[in-house]
This record gives C-alpha cells, structure tokens and sequence, in this order.
C-alpha cells in the first residue's frame, strides 16, 4: 500500500500516521537509546485518551555505569547483560505517573518476557501492541502468554505498514 501525499494545500494530508503507527513509532525511536549491541527494544505507554504516559528502553539501573557491567549474553550468568539490565517495559512504567496506568496500552517492539508481563499486569495495563515475538517458544514467552490471558491483557501483533518512516532533522532548519 502505498500512500500519496497531498499536492493540494488546501486539503488535509493523507500521509500522515495511524495511532498505532505513531506510538509504536515512539517505542522504537526509544529503543535507539538503548545501548545494548544486541537487542534494543522500546516501549511506550497510552493511556484512554491517547497521551503518552511513560516510554523506556533497555539498559542499566540508573546510577550503576554501562562502561563497567558487561553487554554479552553467554558464558557465565554473572558475566552476562542478563542479571543487570532493565527491559523497556519496566523502565517504561518506572518512568511513569504508576497510579494512572490503569487500562492504558503498552506499544513494544518485542513480545514481553514473564518478568515483565507481571509488572504489567500490576500496573494496570490492558493491551500490549508489539511487532516481534522473536522467541515464542522460550517458557518465559510462553508463561507470559498464560499470565496475559488469566488477567484479560489483549496481546497485538501489530501489522507493519508497508511504508518507511523517517526522521530527517535537516527539513526542520
């Protein structure tokens, strides 16, 4: 599908996003912040009236330096990302007001995990929008799914527009 821009001034433009395109939009330019050289994954909160309530990214705990933790993902556990690094969608709800998050939406980039499934589910959110799930095999997926479908939490897969967005810093000069 391709989506024609408007020549005419005087009309409104038809190029312009979706809100699930916008959002998840939001999610991904906060993934770019993250520092991982492996997985940068975003999120983005929304509440009823489409205001954005919180966005995060994966990385370190605030005040522990991401030049002295280590980024790799195998040998020894403790020599690894894993036990250190915050996904985005805790950092998201962190990063929030957390007592106006109840039947808001979360746009992701990659499926949750269980360790985030569960604050998810306490924050009160009801709908998770995301493009990947990139393991949905792993027990930590699948558990997330269960727990999502106990609590009512609606899980998207949100179809990629077939069209590039970009950012162009220069056009705005």
């Amino acid at each position: 599908m391709e989506i024609m821009a408007s020549t005419d001034k005087t009309t409104k433009r038809t190029d312009y996003l979706s809100w699930d395109e916008y959002f998840m939009s939001v999610a991904i330019l906060s993934s770019l912040r993250s520092k991982d050289p492996n997985t940068q994954v975003g999120a983005c909160i929304v509440n009823e009236g489409n205001r954005i309530v919180g966005i995060g990214y994966n990385g370190f705990p605030a005040g522990c330096s991401d030049d002295e933790l280590p980024w790799g993902r195998d040998g020894n556990w403790m020599d690894s990302k894993y036990p250190y690094v915050c996904h985005a969608e805790l950092n998201a709800i962190l990063n929030s007001d957390m007592g106006r998050m109840s039947n808001c939406r979360m746009y992701v980039n990659l499926f949750p995990c269980n360790e985030c499934a569960k604050v998810i589910i306490q924050a009160g959110i009801k709908r998770v929008v995301y493009i990947n799930d990139k393991y949905p095999d792993d027990d930590k997926f699948i558990s997330a799914r269960r727990m999502f479908k106990l609590a009512g939490v609606e899980m998207i897969r949100m179809k990629i527009p077939d069209r590039k967005i970009e950012i162009d810093f220069s056009r705005f000069l």
